[in-house]
């Protein structure tokens, strides 16, 4: 009897979504570093910030509100898809680089302005980056 109610405890607990949070991601730490260059990787970068999540610190401004701003995105470093139809338009030499963990899995994405799907991309991520205005194209 007691193993017949512990494999419903069990069962019940899976199918509820135990040990998944609520966006859906598995439990994991968030370490990461994000370099920019605003004039693109062949001149000077701007900076270089880290990102840790639970507890929230680093040396990017406003950790909290950017862990936050990443808890919330599905899957925020996923590739555009090679598929994709993307506008030709240029939206400047900006790069950021992303690499480290995220919710336990390792990261390492390149962010850069070259087509309207990685305009859209980098600005996802502004908040990664002190100083940028996303929608603008510059800094602030």
């Amino acid at each position: 009897m007691r193993v017949a109610v512990l494999i419903c405890v069990l069962a019940a607990a899976v199918g509820c979504g135990a040990g998944v949070s609520s966006t859906g991601a598995t439990a994991g730490p968030t370490s990461l570093t994000i370099t920019f260059w605003p004039q693109g990787t062949t001149k000077a970068a701007a900076g270089t910030w880290t990102l840790r999540c639970a507890p929230a610190e680093g040396t990017l401004p406003r950790p909290g509100r950017a862990c936050a701003k990443l808890a919330a995105l599905p899957k925020p470093f996923a590739p555009t898809p090679k598929d994709m139809a993307c506008a030709e338009l240029y939206g400047g030499p900006q790069t950021a680089v992303v690499k480290g963990t995220f919710r336990g899995e390792r990261v390492f994405a390149t962010l850069r302005r070259r087509n309207g799907c990685e305009i859209a991309r980098f600005d996802k991520h502004a908040f990664l980056v002190p100083g940028y205005r996303a929608g603008t194209g510059g800094e602030a």
